[in-house]
């Protein structure tokens, strides 16, 4: 029996999905299963690792019952997972701690700690600003719970304790994909290494950090009772894998210099696409990632809540003042039916709503780290209806990528963008698409394929068993996009260019006047 179907899982927060493909691409079978999140307390988020286990396990199974193929013509798996949470193993292979999620925020005090004394160069080494990640989050275990700190092994991300379980792998072979490291806070990112430097920097111990690999390296196979759990067949190759963003970008065909990614889903996430390293550390904006194609680099950044602004306006503004309901369609439970109205409306009103701007922080800037940032809407006047207000928080969205692209630009002058490749929920709007295409200057390509981080992570898993040579190769002739690009319109170009020039001062300011709008009232005032 030939081995020519390719298994991606994705391990994400809320729900892990997988993915059964024939090797040139096509879709047989995808499943998701809901994943367990806690939040005991503020600013607490934890999940445990044998969720991310079990229900990879239970994904998988479903695709074989739902598509028939039998597991032996499973060439490989491969996983890809959220990517700044961190978990814990013992020398057992068990869980020592519950997993650390991305979303957890115990280790803001370490994060302002290493961005005062260790900030330019923690960027400049790992490629990304000193944030909510690996870095921060290992060294609060040390300092809040040395006694667990001492009964950690190894610090391991989702993939490598789904893969080394479903493997049978000892602690000592635990590893990490060169994906992820930009987000360890403790690596040379251009080296593809730990550094020695931020590491003793950091009083962290070596001995925890697993090892790196590319993530098609094969790291194992799958056991006996893995292979019981899952449903595949004893032996199955497993792969590495990677990071979520990596494996979408290269589902997405993302791997040519000057190729933009837009993810256009809950948050707004714009990577671009470069074959040299580059390190943000004037602004703090970009993080740049290593990406799953050798000799790629991903520098990203993104709005937090980009999308979910759009759900918000809809849900309390839109239409109030003409008694329609604030909540979703009858009948329409994803609201399509009032988001065409909106964009329809919006689309009435000239570019710029006139001089109506929006900022899309609602919870807290992110890129650069700015918590203090917070919505606004500033310039209206009687004249400004719904649709204007609508119009400039889709606007903001593009505007904010114009900011990271000019950024991008500054770092390497020479990177000509040639086009953006967009997904997501947002990405079904050829309005929005024309929108951002005039912003950046850059056409726009919507992908047809819809799941990229299942498919990307299978991508992996062909190149780990020789199903593809050369995976940049691979992935571009399986990228499929819908449509004719979405050109630029010169003259609409032109006149958001000094509007996007606004927008970048004005975030500025705002970043200044929430700052101090947090200060205690009356801190500064003289006393008598």
């Amino acid at each position: 029996m030939g081995a020519n179907y390719l298994i991606g899982v994705d391990l994400g927060t809320s729900a892990t999905k997988a993915g059964l493909y024939t090797a040139s691409g096509d879709e047989v079978a995808l499943a998701s299963v809901e994943v367990p999140i806690a939040n005991p307390s503020p600013g607490v988020v934890e999940q445990a690792l044998c969720d991310f286990y079990e229900t990879a396990a239970l994904a998988v199974g479903r695709l074989f019952r739902e598509s028939g193929v039998d597991p032996r013509a499973v060439a490989a798996i491969a996983f890809d997972s959220q990517m700044a949470g961190i978990g814990t193993i013992d020398d057992r292979f068990r869980p020592a701690t519950r997993f650390d999620s991305w979303l957890d925020m115990r280790c803001r005090p370490q994060i302002e700690r290493i961005r005062a004394t260790l900030g330019p160069r923690v960027t400049r080494l790992t490629g990304c600003a000193p944030t909510c990640d690996h870095g921060p989050k290992m060294l609060w275990w040390k300092e809040e719970q040395p006694a667990v700190y001492g009964r950690i092994a190894k610090f391991v991300v989702p993939t490598c304790y789904v893969a080394g379980r479903l493997g049978g792998l000892a602690a000592e072979s635990a590893f990490i994909d060169h994906t992820f490291i930009h987000f360890s806070g403790v690596s040379d990112a251009e080296k593809g290494a730990w550094s020695d430097e931020l590491i003793g920097l950091l009083g962290l111990d070596r001995g925890k950090l697993p090892r790196i690999v590319a993530p098609w390296e094969v790291v194992g196979e799958a056991s006996d009772r893995g292979a019981s759990d899952f449903g595949l067949a004893p032996g199955t190759p497993i792969a590495a894998g990677c990071g979520d963003t990596a494996a979408c970008a290269l589902g997405a065909g993302i791997v040519r210099p000057g190729m933009l990614f837009d993810t256009a889903g809950t948050a707004s996430v714009l990577a671009g696409c470069t074959d040299r390293y580059v390190a943000d550390e004037r602004n703090g904006a970009l993080l740049t990632m290593r990406s799953v194609v050798p000799g790629i680099w991903h520098p990203l950044a993104y709005i937090a809540g980009g999308g979910m602004a759009l759900r918000w306006f809809r849900d309390n503004f839109w239409g109030a003042d003409q008694g329609r309901p604030r909540s979703v369609a009858s009948g329409d439970p994803n609201g399509g039916a009032q988001y065409d109205e909106m964009i329809d409306r919006a689309l009435g009103i000239e570019p710029g709503a006139e001089g109506l701007y929006f900022s899309p922080h609602l919870g807290g800037r992110i890129c650069p780290a700015s918590p203090e940032m917070r919505g606004a809407w500033v310039g209206f006047t009687w004249k400004h209806t719904e649709a204007h207000f609508f119009r400039a928080i889709l606007e903001s969205v593009a505007f904010e990528y114009a900011y990271y692209v000019r950024i991008l630009s500054e770092l390497i002058p020479e990177l000509s963008m040639s086009e953006a490749r967009v997904a997501g929920g947002g990405a079904k709007s050829t309005v929005w698409n024309q929108m951002k295409a005039n912003v950046l200057g850059v056409p726009y390509r919507r992908l047809d394929r819809e799941e990229l981080g299942t498919w990307g992570a299978a991508l992996v898993a062909g190149k780990a068993v020789g199903l593809f040579g050369d995976l940049a190769q691979a992935a571009a002739e399986r990228a499929a996009t819908r449509g004719a690009p979405i050109e630029v319109e010169s003259e609409t170009h032109a006149v958001y260019a000094p509007l996007v020039e606004r927008y970048i001062r004005l975030q500025e300011r705002l970043e200044a006047t929430f700052r101090e709008l947090q200060e205690p009232a009356g801190g500064s005032a003289k006393k008598e």
